[in-house]
Order: C-alpha cells, then sequence, then structure tokens
C-alpha cells in the first residue's frame, strides 16, 4: 500500500486509514484482530480509534492488537470531546477533560503515547484558548505526537488555526471530514482552506455508510441487519432519484474497470487532489477489509472520473456557483476534481 505525507508533516501513513468504530460491535475481539492483522500485512500503519467508540472498547482492542506488534511502525489516532460518563466534567474540550480523557485512552490503547490526537467536534462552551493550550501541552509533554480536528466547519478550522499560530502552539496537521460521492459539500470550503493551510484530510465514510458499496438496489428496501437497514431516517435520506443514478454510473464504472463499487468510490477519492491523505475505511469482516484494500494501487481513467463528478455534482447557489464560472471561463476544471 502506497503511503502519503500527512498534510505539510513529515509524518507518512497509509493511504487507507483502519477505522476501528466496529471493533466491539460488529466484530467482535479475535475478527477484530484478523481485521488488523490482514491490514497490517497489506502494508497499513494507520489506525483511526475514538475513546467513544463502544465506550472505550474499541481502544482496548486495538490496545491488546498492539501489544503483539511494534509499537512505533504504526500511527495510532484517537479522538476526544464525547462525554464517556454522567458527570459534569466527563464531555467537551475543557482541560479537565482532555488530560484525563488522554491518560484513559493511553491506558486502554497500553502506549505511552497516541500519535494522533483528535478533538471530536467543536465545543461552543469551552474558549478555544484553553482546549488549543492543553493540547500544546500534551504534545509538549510527549504523551501526543500530532494533533487534529474533526467535523469541524471551516470558519472553526480557520479560527484554530489563527490561533494557535498567534500564539505559537502546536497546529492542528489534519482535519477528519465526512466526504464522498454522496457528501461532496466538503468541497466547498473545508477542502480549499486545507490545501491553502497545508492541512491532511482523513475523510470518514468514504463509502456513505455503506450507500456506496453496491449492496443496494433501486426498489428493493435493505436488510435491517445493515447498517442503512438500521437507520431508516439514513435510508429515506438517500432513497431518492439522484442516488440512484449516481449510483447506476458508479456500477457502470466499476463494470467497465473491473473493479468493485467500493473500490472504484475509494479510488476516486484518492485521485481527487493532493490534500486527501487517507479514507478512513470500516469493516466489520474480513471479507469486506479485502474489497476495500482493492481502492487502492491503480488509478482511474480520466473519463471514469468526469463521468463520477458529473453523476455526483449537486448544484450550488452564490457564492460556490461563482467559483464555478469563474473556472469554466478558464477552460479547466476546479483544482478539486483534477
Amino acid at each position: 500500500m502506497n503511503t502519503r505525507y500527512m498534510g505539510r508533516t513529515g509524518l507518512r501513513v497509509s493511504e487507507l486509514c483502519l477505522g476501528t468504530m466496529t471493533f466491539g460491535w460488529t466484530a467482535d475481539k479475535d475478527e477484530s484482530f484478523r481485521i488488523m492483522d490482514r491490514y497490517a500485512e497489506a502494508g497499513g500503519n494507520f489506525l483511526d480509534t475514538a475513546n467513544v467508540y463502544g465506550t472505550g472498547v474499541s481502544e482496548e482492542i486495538v490496545g491488546g492488537w498492539l501489544q503483539s506488534q511494534r509499537r512505533d511502525a504504526f500511527v495510532v489516532a484517537t479522538k476526544v470531546r464525547f462525554s464517556m460518563n454522567d458527570g459534569p466534567n466527563d464531555g467537551g474540550l475543557s482541560r479537565k477533560h482532555i488530560l484525563a480523557s488522554v491518560d484513559d485512552s493511553l491506558r486502554r490503547l497500553g502506549t505511552d503515547y497516541i500519535d494522533l490526537m483528535q478533538v471530536h467536534a467543536w465545543d461552543a462552551m469551552t474558549p478555544l484558548e484553553e482546549t488549543l493550550g492543553t493540547l500544546n501541552d500534551l504534545v509538549r509533554s510527549g504523551k501526543v505526537r500530532y494533533i487534529g480536528a474533526s467535523n469541524f466547519r471551516a470558519w472553526q478550522l480557520q479560527k484554530a488555526i489563527y490561533t494557535s499560530r498567534a500564539r505559537g502552539w502546536e497546529p492542528f496537521v489534519c482535519l477528519q471530514p465526512q466526504y464522498s460521492l454522496l457528501c461532496r459539500a466538503t468541497e466547498y470550503e473545508l477542502l480549499p482552506l486545507c490545501e491553502h493551510e497545508g492541512i491532511g484530510v482523513i475523510p470518514w465514510s468514504p463509502l456513505r455508510g455503506g450507500w456506496l458499496s453496491g449492496k443496494f438496489r433501486r426498489g428493493e428496501q435493505p436488510q435491517e441487519a445493515t447498517r442503512v437497514g438500521g437507520n431508516k431516517a439514513t435510508w429515506e435520506r438517500h432513497d431518492n432519484e439522484f442516488s440512484w443514478q449516481l449510483l447506476d454510473t458508479l456500477a457502470a464504472v466499476a463494470a467497465e474497470a473491473g473493479k468493485s463499487p467500493a473500490q472504484v468510490a475509494l479510488n476516486w477519492m484518492l485521485s481527487r487532489n493532493s490534500v486527501i491523505t487517507a479514507p478512513i475505511i470500516g469493516a466489520r469482516n474480513v471479507a469486506q477489509l479485502e474489497d476495500n484494500l482493492g481502492g487502492s494501487g491503480w488509478t482511474l481513467s480520466a473519463e471514469h472520473i468526469r463521468r463520477l463528478d458529473d453523476a455526483s455534482e449537486v448544484p450550488v447557489s452564490y457564492p460556490y456557483d461563482l467559483a464555478a464560472e469563474n473556472q469554466q471561463r478558464r477552460g479547466r476544471l476546479p483544482e478539486l476534481t483534477k
């Protein structure tokens, strides 16, 4: 598996990141270990978890597996923000909660440092300086190597970047946003901002919760045992002509390329722009992981990318339509679609 630099840092991670939200949930410990074994065998070195995944169980499973590995061969990322218990200080991005959460994550992971600590979402109730100052202290102490953000809006990320820069603090080196063929609004402001500031991007849900895996068919209801089938709101949000036309195009491109729909959807993302570091793939079993691993190591044709771009493009209004018009006048595609 190829590796990419995380933004402007010297940190190199595999271009597919293994998400571990399924560990302890739809994948038991033994299957989780097999998934990580296969991922490492394929050349993967980037594991993403969070303290709230299984209320700590995912971190414990990852930590148990790491005990039989060479720790410094892997980049381990986790997150902090959401509540783990019912106490008034058991959530948020206060100094108290961050410090306690990092110590708890270190214990569950069975390690003395976290490669990438990400804030899981914005916290409007805590001063940004308190959060960023605490993260800076953690990097300086050696407990954390790099810091990043997840689920931030563009103005929130830019404010954090400027605040850290003004104080001489450790900056965010990556953003973990939702991004896929079925969620391209991330391109409006977040991706250009990350490219401008040298922030790596590790998108979550690149298959949109299974929608881009090829398992669903027009006119058929999903099985309740699937992630989408168990979420009626998610099904109703995408059960429309736009989604089905996109899925038809995805299936056609996959057939022509000799790949699965999931592999094409992942490769489309890897071909987007240099700002994309590593889509986060999740698997409930080794077979599912095997399919996702096939999204790496090859490149879609320019014609296939164009067809997927056209099928997934959502009309935009001011001010985003002006950018598109300006690009068309210059006779070239927008930078993010190259």
